[in-house]
Parts: structure tokens; sequence; C-alpha cells
């Protein structure tokens, strides 16, 4: 009878077991997959609406107008996009990419944004020596047409050779003489040491004289306290971050060349980036290019003062000297061109014709 019993009971507690296995799992089951299914497209969601920080990288002082452009760029880009994308902008040549290596650098992801002069990384990329053409452009209108016109070319030379998109281009005034002594003709240029910063501007220095020295920025006022260089070949704003008046006493604004700059990302990284996100920073940089170029021009013209109240003398040059330049260097732009990429000769092409040339 206890048996018979037991044995009864464990009829009972097996069956209970096989039916819950039966159903009560099978809704645990589901409500389980349910989850895991919801779990799973959350984490999608999250993935395309995942922010991100890129390190950037910026050679001039904090005060340059390059810094602030790409200071007031990380701020519009953090507005825009909703705080989806944050530049970490590091001044002063603070990550260590200081000039030429840069469009390797960002090509390579060693780093993901960063300012770069074009000019300056031209020995890599040879069409993006034609910004800096000397006496191509001779005046700040002129060098906003240039870039105009070279703009597409840039954009795809930048994105299927070297794995980059331009965000945004900007402009510096044109470039003059920073000397120890008065340069007022083509024979005071004789024996000269004048930092350049591209092979043209060297190719103008020998032509009249004297010895370029391509040193990166960060060497310049070193270079000049020890008599390394006697001169600088740049524009206003490079006169006033280096403080030239402490070791310069003239500047002559021949405009021997504008150059620009380019913030680039790597294009591994845009691509990351939502469909919406990536128009977001396109239209940023639109507006970034917009306002630089028009402050840039009353720029000029405040570092100047900048650097005459300070104690440099501007030398006005005069319409002989300025001859003398265009046609000490009429060989150099058309030998350029002679070995220049098609692309940059459809751009010369199209410029002259804007211009009237």
């Amino acid at each position: 009878m206890n048996r018979s019993l037991l044995t009864l009971l464990a009829l009972l507690f097996i069956t209970s077991i096989a039916l819950v296995g039966c159903g009560g799992g099978n809704e645990e089951n589901s409500s389980s997959d349910a989850d895991s299914s919801d779990s799973s497209e959350s984490a999608e969601s999250d993935n395309s609406g995942e922010s991100v920080t890129w390190l950037a990288n910026e050679v001039y002082p904090e005060n340059n107008h390059n810094s602030e452009a790409l200071f007031d760029f990380a701020d519009k880009l953090a507005e825009v996009t909703d705080g989806k994308v944050t530049l970490d902008v590091m001044v002063g040549g603070a990550l260590g990419y200081e000039g030429p290596e840069l469009l390797t650098a960002v090509r390579d992801n060693a780093v993901p944004v960063s300012d770069m002069l074009v000019s300056g990384v031209a020995g890599d990329e040879p069409l993006f020596e034609i910004v800096t053409l000397p006496f191509l452009v001779l005046n700040f209108e002129e060098g906003k047409l240039l870039s105009e016109i070279a703009r597409p070319y840039f954009d795809e030379v930048a994105e299927e050779k070297w794995n980059q998109k331009i965000l945004y281009v900007t402009p510096w005034p044109a470039a003059g003489f920073w000397t120890k002594d008065k340069v007022e003709s083509v024979d005071d240029m004789k024996g000269l040491k004048m930092r350049t910063y591209d092979k043209n501007g060297a190719l103008v220095v020998e032509a009249g004289g004297g010895t370029p020295h391509p040193l990166p920025f960060s060497e310049v006022y070193s270079s000049l306290s020890t008599g390394v260089i006697d001169s600088v070949l740049t524009s206003t704003p490079t006169a006033v971050d280096a403080k030239f008046w402490e070791v310069l006493d003239y500047y002559s604004p021949v405009s021997v060349t504008m150059a620009t700059n380019f913030v680039t990302v790597n294009l591994d990284e845009f691509n990351k980036l939502d469909a919406e996100t990536q128009e977001a920073v396109i239209q940023a940089g639109k507006e970034m290019e917009e306002k630089v170029w028009e402050d840039v021009a009353a720029l000029d013209k405040d570092q100047e003062a900048i650097s005459n109240e300070n104690g440099i003398e501007t030398l006005v040059p005069s319409e002989e000297f300025l001859q003398e330049l265009s046609e000490l260097t009429e060989d150099i732009r058309q030998e350029w061109l002679e070995t220049a990429p098609d692309a940059a000769k459809e751009i010369v092409e199209k410029f002259n014709q804007e211009v009237g040339r």
C-alpha cells in the first residue's frame, strides 16, 4: 500500500514537470527570444547614433586664424550633429605632426583630422603646388577664384588617392618679404637667407640670388635669433604669431603667392557616420569656409598694423620692383606647368580665362 502510494505520487510529479516543460517553458522561451531581439535592435539603433570624438591636429598657435577657425568648426560640429561628432583640437603641433607628413598621417589615420598647408604637402601630391605658383594670383579676389576652380580637382585626388575628405579651405593673406635689411629691388634680394614654406617660394628666392631655407614654423624664430636665416617669406598672421618685430625690421608686401590651408578628415572615419550626420558635417564645412574667406582680408590689415605698432616698417613695393619680380618668375610658372599634372593645366587654363589673361 505504501509502495503503491509512493509510485502514484512519483508519477503525478513527473507528469507535472512534463506539463510545465511543454507549456510554461515555451512561453518563457518565446519571451526570452523577444527580449533578445529587442536588445539586438536596440544595440543596432545605438550604434547608428553613436557619438565619435576625432583628434584634430593644428600646427599653429592658439590665436592663429587657422586655429581659431578649427575651434569654431569644432563648436559648429557639436551643434549641428547634436553632439554626435566632437573635435578634440590640439594646437601648436602638440601631436608631433608639423608639415610635409600630414597628408600621409591623415591617410593612415595616425591622426583622423588635421589642418595642413596645401602647398606644404605638395611633395606628396604635386597638384597642390598650384596654389602657390608665384604671381599667378595678383589679389585676394583672384585667390578665391583660383581656390573655387581648383576645389573639385582637389576633392577628387584627396578622396581617391589619399583616403581623406576635405572639409573646408582657408586662405592666408598674400606672402611678402620680412627682413632685417631693406629689400626694395631684386638686387636687394641677393645673399638673403630666407625661410620658405614650399618649392615655388624657394625658386623665387633662388632666382633673386638668395638661399631658401625650408624650415617648419616651429623653428623659424630660433633660426632668426641664431642667424641661420635673416628673412622670411610669409604672411602677416605668421609674423604676428612669431613676433617678428623682436628679430626683424622690415616688411615688403610684394604678394609673391597666396597660400591656402585645408582641413581634412580620414575618409574611413567619415564613412562611419550615418548619412544625415555626414551631410551635417559637409554643410558645417561650407559655412566655415565662407566665413573664414570673409574674415581674412580684414585680418591681413589688422596683423600688419600690429607688426607696425611693434616696430616693423612696411616698405610699399614700387611698380618697378613688382615688374622685376613678375619677369623673374615667368620661367618658374611655365616650367612648372610643363611637368605638372593634367588637372593643374586645366585649372590654370580655366583661371586665366576667368581673369582675362
